[in-house]
């Protein structure tokens, strides 16, 4: 379904130029994979290059076959690529209930963005009409992505690191919107994490560190090996 071949991105930086990540050879077609790995390892970029927030310096993306390596994010939305940000966007002058229809792509019934809302939460009655502003927590606005993205049904849905800012939120209900997405969606999921739990509902599990693919595989065979690093800072359950 997506394929990544030799995919780099460089950036130039006051010592000179410094690979983001270098060579990453990939191949996923699982319902749910899971990226992991230490903190400037390069996942976030290897989702956004995905997604298309970044064009790769060198190599190709296919996706469904086609080559998207120059497509811009709107036409990879098209084509069945959704993207949650770590950090949320806010849009003045939105409301929730506008965000939702946008995501859908028309106008939707009240009872079925009500529907959406409810599945992370959420008591539509006091979201469907509030803007997507300041005036939202970060957990609230986390929950409402996640609302859009489920809204879209798309073949393929990129999380970044969905855990942060839900404090307000059970972490076990995040779990499970994430185990019944992919039946409501019958799309793959892809989520950046460092929380074990849900490392542990993944098919496939890619560390990522120094720009490079360390290991691969699935959560059976890399699970306990990260486990098993004590010195190495990978994986965090503080929710």
């Amino acid at each position: 379904m997506l394929e990544l071949k030799n995919v780099s991105y460089r950036v130039q930086d006051e010592l000179g130029e410094k690979y983001i990540l270098k060579d990453v050879n990939l191949c996923l077609d699982d319902r749910f994979v899971a990226f992991t790995g230490p903190n400037g390892g390069g996942k976030s970029t290897l989702a956004k290059v995905i997604a298309g927030i970044i064009k790769p310096t060198s190599g190709r993306i296919f996706f469904d076959g086609e080559d998207i390596t120059d497509l811009s994010i709107t036409d990879r939305a098209k084509r069945g690529i959704s993207y949650a940000f770590q950090q949320p966007v806010r849009f003045k002058g939105m409301t929730v209930r506008d965000l939702i229809n946008v995501a859908v792509g028309k106008d939707m019934k009240v009872s079925d963005a009500c529907a959406y809302l409810s599945e992370v939460g959420l008591c539509a009655r006091d979201y469907l009409d509030r803007e997507v502003n300041a005036s939202l927590s970060g957990g609230e606005l986390k929950r409402i992505e996640i609302a859009t993205i489920l809204a879209r049904s798309t073949k393929l849905s990129v999380f970044d690191e969905p855990e942060a800012g839900i404090d307000l939120w059970s972490f076990g209900n995040l779990i499970k919107v994430f185990q019944n997405m992919y039946e409501k969606t019958q799309g793959n999921i892809l989520i950046i994490s460092h929380q074990e739990r849900i490392l542990n509902i993944a098919d496939k599990i890619v560390v990522i560190a120094d720009g490079q693919i360390q290991n691969v595989g699935k959560k059976d065979e890399v699970l306990p090996k990260l486990l098993g690093r004590d010195a190495c800072p990978v994986l965090t359950e503080k929710l």
